[in-house]
This record gives C-alpha cells, structure tokens and sequence, in this order.
C-alpha cells in the first residue's frame, strides 16, 4: 500500500496542472473524484512494478475508455509505456483526440494520468515486444515529434491505410509496424501500413446502420463516415484499427515476447478476449 500511497500522492500534483486530453470525449467531462484517482493510481502501481520487472525499453499499455462491447470489443485504446523518458521514469506517449473536435495531438502522460481518464473500468493489458522491435520502437518514440507518423486530422473510425485521417490504434499499429523493419527507417505512414498488411494485419469490422447513424445522431466532428467508401457505408460494415486487431496480429506474426492482463484488480491467470 505505499506504493499505491506515493503514486497516489504525486498523482494529486500530476492531475491538477496536466493539461485535459480526452479520446473522443467531452472537454467538460466531470472532474475526477477521489474514489477513481485511487483507483488509477492502483492500477498505475501494478503497471509500473510489472513494467519494471520486464528488462524491456517500451511496451504497450492497452485501457477500457469507451464500453465497446456492442461491437464485441473490450479494449479501445492504447498507449507505449516508455522507460526513462525525459518526463519520467515510466511515460506514456500516445495520440489522443483533442476535446472530440476533428484534431488530435501527440501527449505524454504519466501512468496515473493515463488510467485517470474518465475510463470505464480499471481492467489493463500490457503486452512487451520481442526485443530488436522494442529497442528500434524506444529509438523512434525517443525522438519524436521526428518521424512521428502522423496525421493531426483525428477520425474515431478512420480507414485503415487512410492518408487524410488517423486515430489512436492507428498510429500505435504504424509505429509498431514501421519497428519490424530492421533494414530501412520508416518515414511514410502509408509505408508501414502496409509492412503491418505484408505480416497479415488484418482490420476488425464494426458495424454502425446506417439507421443508426441519421435517427441515433452518431455525428461529429471526430467522426467522418465519407473517408470510407460509399458501398462500405450503404453496407455499415467499416473496417477499423482496433485494440484487438493490433494485439491479434502481434501475435499472429510473432512478435510478443510476453502479456500481463489486471481484470478487477487483480492479475489474471489467462488472457481474456481483447
């Protein structure tokens, strides 16, 4: 428990002077209470000891924003925990949606902030890359905003391979894509999607009505169902970059050296569905 004390404690600090990054959600969204801080600093500690354990530079971090599970899907978003980045010893460097406007930034978080973002629940994945990936991927996130891969123009459902859209599973699959190339930098986010294709990246498929979208109001700025196809949207069915989708190929083409999976606080003994 002084663990989760001392991260609880800095968290105070970290919360109030950070500046808001919402994916996808509301810049109003209610001010954290106490209840949830605690929680996210405890998730926060389980991480950091997990990550600290691993003599691994950078992992993924994979949280519950947003209650997917309509569309089968229990993760929606994730992050690379990076070891001693300049702004801490663990950081989080992820794309998140600015205030559900139709921009997004790259930010850096600290543990605790990332898992105090109005989330569902506190259930956390974190998944540790075979080794030459991770060492190139820490190379290229240490030098960010270089060769960043990135697009500011957010769509929560962008086409997978779009270039006038991206969203935040999509950059964490470029990178992680663009980090399996051992031989030649990666500079062109159409570059690495299509490495993550050649290793069988496969996109998952979500299906919105098109009911829902005119009676449901499923508009706004984040969401721009014409970066899809006309026959994909008479269909609904709209091929996404998932949490899932990620996870799926990463151990498809065998580049996980080892997961970790915390559901209701607690380690479990087997990965659940993602």
């Amino acid at each position: 428990m002084r663990i989760v004390a001392a991260v609880l404690s800095l968290a105070l600090v970290a919360i109030t002077t950070a500046a808001p990054a919402f994916a996808g959600t509301a810049c109003d969204a209610p001010p954290i209470t106490a209840t949830k801080l605690a929680d996210a600093a405890a998730t926060a500690s389980r991480a950091i000891e997990a990550l600290d354990r691993a003599d691994a530079p950078v992992a993924v971090v994979s949280r519950i924003g947003r209650d997917l599970s309509k569309h089968g899907l229990v993760y929606s978003h994730a992050g690379f925990a990076l070891r001693d980045h300049p702004e801490g010893r663990w950081t989080v460097v992820h794309l998140l949606n600015d205030c559900s406007d139709d921009g997004s930034g790259l930010y850096t978080q600290g543990m605790v902030n990332f898992f105090a973002d109005d989330l569902v629940n506190q259930d956390a994945r974190i998944t540790w890359l075979e080794p030459a990936m991770a060492e190139r991927l820490a190379e290229r996130l240490l030098g960010l905003p270089r060769d960043a891969l990135y697009t500011p123009r957010y769509n929560l459902i962008a086409r997978p391979g779009s270039r006038e859209y991206q969203n935040s599973t999509g950059w964490v699959l470029e990178h992680l894509a663009a980090a399996t190339s051992s031989h030649r930098r990666v500079y062109d986010r159409s570059d690495a999607y299509v490495i993550a294709q050649a290793q069988g990246f496969r996109p998952d498929i979500v299906h919105i009505a098109y009911t829902k979208r005119i009676v449901g109001g499923l508009f706004g700025a984040n969401i721009a169902f014409t970066d899809h196809s006309v026959a994909t949207r008479l269909k609904g069915e709209y091929p996404v970059v998932t949490v899932r989708s990620i996870l799926r190929w990463l151990r498809d083409a065998g580049h996980i050296a080892e997961e970790r999976e915390w559901r209701f606080g607690r380690e479990s003994g087997r990965l659940g569905p993602a």
